[in-house]
């Protein structure tokens, strides 16, 4: 049985590890930290499989892991931590100037980890309010409010007018 239960993970896991780590990149805006939080996602879905396969919505499950994981690594103190003076080279991403990117990321990257969090599931994982309120296990309003403040902050640091309305 226990072999079954193995290859039902790695069925599960292997098509989804490129989406997973996509996601912590843009949590974290490191591929090398990004490596670490899925593993260790991963990992502990891993020790808790018999009874995570039977949830209702496995994917979502799955992204939660992820997500609480960031969030989690952001509360240690290590996390802060700066091993170089300078950041590796790093390949370029098609579609948007590499020094605007850093500028963007930096940004992000200075909000609080649940904006962070709000911010990258809304934006740029393109998922509804309702979807990020059960990943984050809060209510809509207040995933409304975080995209708000985490918004206008981001408009702040970088010197962007809100848009016509004030709303955003």
């Amino acid at each position: 049985m226990r072999d079954e239960l193995e290859r039902q993970y790695v069925e599960y896991f292997q098509p989804r590890l490129p989406q997973l780590h996509r996601l912590a990149v843009m949590l974290c805006g490191d591929a090398d930290r990004a490596d670490d939080i899925v593993q260790s996602a991963v990992t502990t879905l891993y020790t808790r499989w018999p009874h995570v396969r039977q949830v209702d919505n496995l994917d979502a499950y799955v992204r939660r892991s992820v997500v609480n994981t960031f969030l989690s690594e952001r509360r240690r103190l290590w996390s802060r931590v700066l091993l170089t003076e300078t950041v590796p080279d790093r390949a370029e991403a098609a579609g948007q100037p590499a020094d605007e990117r850093m500028v963007v990321r930096a940004a992000l990257r200075a909000l609080p980890p649940r904006q962070q969090a709000v911010l990258v599931l809304r934006f740029l994982c393109d998922l509804p309010v309702e979807e990020v309120s059960e990943l984050l296990g809060c209510s809509q309003g207040t995933v409304k409010s975080q995209t708000s403040d985490g918004l206008a902050k981001l408009r702040k640091k970088l010197g962007v007018l809100a848009p016509a309305g004030g709303g955003a």
